[in-house]
């Protein structure tokens, strides 16, 4: 049985339980509850003494507020004022049991060992009443506290004050459940596949490579054309593992708003040590070899400098945290920035099976007549996954115009054109000799009507290419 009495009863019973239970943590409470209750006021962390950045405070308050937020119900009590066992304070708006082993009955009777799996706390509670409930496997089914968006922004805000602020324009940081690309969502390369298979696997066995003193392990770097899908697996790891991503773009070290260069280096890397278990990702890495082999500034150097000794101090296996260098241009990488990484994963763009395994994907949820990736696949040579996403994306526009949402395989070998006569505007001389060159309407046919479209540069959209998320 489902709905949202049941849902609504088990958050009041998870939340009594919880208040009473002093052995559980948060780490207990499904995902949505730990929102509903977190506070950014907390006491200091007892291992570590340092302030926490925030938590759970026991006795938990049940209120129409905190069970719509955990619930998404906007009026819980209209779902259970009809049970026996509920009531409803007007004042404070509290909800509680009347009667707790009624309510826990009618709970038992509709629930079922699946669902309690999905909850630690009541899989706990209710461990001897089920077959195939275990609170350990539900506990490993749920997802970490330091997964939870409330937990690094309460982080965050601990770690920056005012004069920090500067520092959001440096790093960006992402929980997993904000980032919609699995790895199930990509076409990736056998190679690809076996080294983000290894990796997964060091993360899962981070004590027994400690054991063994392999500590020299979980620095990739990622190599490719724009488009082909850098960061977009980055982060779909990411989510797959409930990680924390932490991105920062290596270029913007130079910008004026940033003051100290490489105390903000030093800041960007305190932060993914502070979220670990997270996964650090660097972006435009071969700003590095750029700025060793030129004139730059000393602070900036210095600020390069520190960015090196950074990576050859932070561990997977002793910090928890996966570092991922990415970049667009390794011929400009020196022998001091390669050998910072222990495994280079090559990007390239994809060849026609690729392309056909994406465009099935990206269109999995499109209706489209007599469609044949494979043949369009064959007119895409040179695109990557980026820019196939960008023709899907057209061709549904286009159609929209006509007001059909119903494609076809005309619709898609149309698109294709088009992208391809944009992409070769990029390639146009602007500071033609010609004036009138640059005029609309000139060059074409004096009866030819039709206008160019006006895209944005498709290698702006970020490494989407292999990412299958629909256009």
């Amino acid at each position: 049985m489902t709905g949202p009495a049941l849902d609504i009863v088990e958050f009041i019973l998870t939340a009594r339980v919880y208040s009473e239970d002093q052995t559980l943590d948060p780490g207990d409470l499904p995902p949505p509850y730990r929102r509903a209750f977190w506070s950014a006021d907390a006491p200091p962390d007892e291992s570590t003494g340092r302030p926490a950045p925030g938590g759970i405070e026991r006795p938990l308050s049940i209120t129409a507020t905190t069970i719509s937020e955990a619930t998404g119900y906007a009026h819980p009590w209209d779902a259970i004022s009809a049970l026996m066992f509920t009531s409803k304070e007007d004042f404070s708006g509290t909800i509680e049991f009347t009667d707790r082993g009624m309510a826990e009955k009618w709970y038992r009777e509709r629930t079922t060992a699946e669902r309690l799996l999905d909850n630690p706390t009541l899989a706990r509670h209710f461990e001897a009443d089920f077959e195939g409930v275990d609170y350990e496997t539900a506990r490993a089914r749920n997802r970490p506290l330091h997964a939870d968006r409330v937990w690094i922004d309460s982080l965050l805000e601990q770690m920056f004050d005012e004069d920090d602020e500067e520092m959001l324009d440096l790093v960006e940081v992402r929980a997993p459940e904000e980032v919609e690309m699995t790895l199930d969502d990509l076409v990736l390369t056998a190679d690809q596949e076996a080294e983000i298979q290894k990796i997964v696997k060091a993360i899962e066995h981070r004590d027994y490579l400690a054991s063994i003193g392999l500590r020299e392990i979980g620095k990739l770097l990622f190599v490719g054309p724009p488009g082909t899908g850098k960061t977009t697996s980055a982060r779909a790891l990411a989510h797959d593992l409930d990680l924390p991503f932490v991105e920062v773009k290596l270029s913007m070290i130079t910008s004026q708003y940033l003051g100290e260069t490489a105390k903000n280096v030093d800041k960007a890397f305190e932060v993914a040590k502070r979220l670990a278990p997270c996964i650090f990702f660097m972006d435009e890495f071969d700003f590095v070899a750029k700025t060793r082999s030129s004139d730059e500034h000393a602070a900036i150097k210095r600020a390069v400098n520190t960015l090196l000794k950074s990576i050859d101090e932070i561990s997977l296996i002793q910090d928890e945290v996966l570092l991922i260098g990415a970049t667009n241009h390794p011929d400009q990488l020196d022998a001091a920035a390669w050998r910072r990484f222990d495994e280079i994963v090559n990007f390239p763009k994809p060849d026609h099976g690729m392309r056909a395994d994406i465009l099935r994907v990206i269109t999995r949820r499109m209706d489209i007549d007599d469609f044949d990736p494979s043949a369009l696949a064959g007119l895409t040579q040179g695109l990557t996954g980026s820019d196939l996403r960008l023709v899907l994306r057209e061709a549904v526009l286009n159609a929209l115009t006509e007001e059909r949402t119903t494609l076809t395989q005309a619709d898609l070998e149309a698109a294709v054109t088009d992208f391809e006569e944009r992409d070769n505007l990029k390639n146009m001389d602007m500071m033609s000799d010609d004036p009138d060159s640059l005029i609309a309407g000139n060059g074409h046919d004096a009866h030819d009507h039709s206008h160019d479209h006006d895209h944005a540069d498709h290698d702006n959209e970020g490494d989407q290419a292999h990412p299958t998320d629909g256009a």
